[in-house]
């Protein structure tokens, strides 16, 4: 009986017993919190870099997609009568550089002269006839 207590001695099994538990432990560390934290850190900067990239890719085609704005630098008030002849009604304004002050010169006059039309005209460049952005 001596020897089956020698061979099976308490000792040798504490040992195995705490080596097994502290590679457990070792190993649902590694895999419960290592691993994972490991692999999200990565898909949270490989999601930023995919964002950004998309970002920058649309401000690229942003960028190269839309076309300047050629504003023109003068603008002219054409007077119209009623049967759509260009006429000319002496005393008013009709050269200006700022469309807004050029329609609201429009809108009163369309109020002081109520018979004539009025349309608001510019040279575009590389353009062969002028171009008529407002009409009343």
């Amino acid at each position: 009986m001596l020897k089956f207590l020698e061979v099976f001695n308490w000792k040798n099994y504490i040992f195995t017993a705490i080596a097994v538990i502290s590679f457990s432990n070792f190993v649902a560390v590694l895999f419960g919190q290592t691993i994972p934290s490991i692999v999200l850190d990565f898909f949270k900067v490989a999601g930023e870099c995919v964002i950004l990239g998309v970002v920058f890719v649309f401000a690229l085609t942003w960028y190269f997609k839309a076309k300047p704005n050629n504003k023109p630098k003068n603008y002219s008030i054409v007077v119209f009568d009623i049967y759509g002849k260009k006429s000319h009604i002496s005393g008013i304004r009709t050269e200006f550089k700022n469309h807004d002050v050029a329609w609201s010169f429009m809108k009163q006059y369309k109020e002081m002269f109520p018979l004539y039309n009025f349309g608001l005209i510019s040279d575009i460049p590389n353009s062969d006839k002028p171009t008529i952005f407002r009409y009343i």
